[in-house]
């Protein structure tokens, strides 16, 4: 009790959390603010500790099984305490592992991002591979499973979706005819967007099985089969040329000892006048360690890289890297949206798995939350060409072709890239 006492006394000074200890004893720390609502937590037994030691997953693991109580405010109001007063740019002490644990879990995950093909797959159905209908009760329609792009921090999360895929559409700079190439293609929606928008050629690729069904099934209720296709492929197995890849929300389970692997391959599925653009969750400072939560229940094997540890993928592979992007609150926005729909939604989440599942999502949900708003996660755009003459030399035709899909009208409509080269 009392190293738990002393650290939040140290830490909390915006905000009042209070903690009631197995002994019925209560202290509250910190003072209120109009931005932070209090908050109050009952520790059962062992809680304290576990916490300690592990800070994530005794947190975590607490409050899945009912040990850690939320006796006022959420689990994402007590959460939000303690990240306002942790800030990333602050350089605020942080609550970290012992230093025998933080050895343990930097050889589990040393041995975990190997992610390896024959791991990946069940890597991706660790999580993927859910129920259909849990994803439906708290994405978009469309089902993106990725950062949206708020133009307004008021849009709803339907707009926000259509605001990403018109920003990503905008920055492929497609032109009529092009053959696409989508990189963990989720449930289809990116692929079906870029072909109505475009009308490009788009090939999909995941490990999911379950998406596969929805991807294919969608397209061809959409009677695009023919100019959409979904495959279950490693990209590792992929052969042919494309004019374009996309990859959404895929880079951060290639694992970083495959980062030259992944880019050795993308150079070679480009054609010479190819483009390429990744979206990905980035740290925005140095390498680190995936936290023990999420790699045991949420991404076996994922990881967050740094900005040194992408360039280090793609350097030395004669690709240039024509655009750099950061978006710093939009996942921020984005879980934010997420989490209020999946608490909305308890008693369907409950009904699908149980009481404890539901616990650990909306944990994941508000602890990915924190890490954007007041963490050091933020999301990557990098665009990569392998010709420099392949894209005009200002950034001008990313947004007049945003503003035309933002009117509705296809990109098609526009004058292309390649006219704008020459013209």
């Amino acid at each position: 009790m009392a190293l738990i006492d002393r650290y939040l006394g140290r830490t909390i000074k915006h905000g009042e959390l209070t903690v009631i200890h197995t002994d019925g004893s209560r202290r509250t720390f910190g003072a209120p603010d109009p931005e932070l609502a209090p908050a109050t937590i009952r520790l059962g037994k062992g809680v304290a500790g576990a916490i300690i030691r592990e800070p994530s997953l005794g947190t975590a693991e607490s409050f899945m099984d009912g040990k850690l109580v939320i006796e006022e405010g959420d689990i994402l109001g007590v959460l939000s305490i303690i990240a306002r007063n942790t800030r990333w740019e602050e350089g605020a002490p942080v609550l970290e592992p012992g230093p025998l644990r933080r050895v343990a879990n930097g050889l589990a995950f040393r041995l975990g991002r190997v992610n390896q093909a024959r791991r990946s797959k069940r890597n991706v159905a660790h999580h993927y591979d859910l129920s259909d209908r849990l994803y439906d009760l708290f994405l978009d329609a469309d089902r993106q499973y990725s950062c949206a792009y708020f133009t307004d921090p008021g849009n709803s999360l339907e707009q926000a979706q259509r605001d990403k895929k018109a920003h990503i559409a905008a920055k492929l700079a497609l032109e009529p005819g092009m053959r696409v190439l989508d990189i963990g293609c989720g449930w289809g929606g990116m692929a079906l967007y870029l072909h109505e928008k475009t009308g490009a050629d788009v090939t999909g690729v995941t490990l999911s099985e379950e998406q596969l069904k929805v991807a294919r099934r969608r397209a061809a209720e959409a009677g695009v089969s023919d100019h959409v296709r979904f495959e279950l492929v490693d990209y590792r197995d992929l052969q042919g040329q494309y004019d374009r890849i996309v990859s959404v929300g895929m880079f951060e389970h290639v694992g970083t000892p495959q980062y030259r692997t992944f880019f050795a391959k993308c150079r070679e599925l480009l054609t010479p006048e190819g483009v390429m653009l990744i979206h990905t969750i980035g740290r925005a400072g140095r390498p680190g360690v995936t936290d023990a939560f999420t790699s045991k229940y949420i991404f076996p094997g994922g990881y967050i890289p740094a900005l040194s540890e992408i360039a280090e993928g793609y350097e030395g592979m004669r690709m240039f890297l024509t655009d750099l992007e950061v978006l710093r609150l939009h996942y921020a926005h984005t879980l934010k949206h997420w989490y209020d729909r999946a608490v909305a939604a308890k008693d369907a989440i409950v009904d699908l798995y149980d009481e404890r599942f539901y616990r650990m999502w909306i944990f994941y949900l508000a602890g990915s939350h924190i890490s954007f708003a007041e963490g050091g996660m933020v999301n990557y755009q990098l665009q990569f060409a392998r010709s420099r003459r392949a894209l005009p030399i200002t950034r001008d035709y990313m947004a007049e072709a945003e503003r035309t899909l933002h009117a509705g009208n296809d990109v098609a409509a526009a004058p292309t890239p390649s006219q704008r080269r020459t013209a």
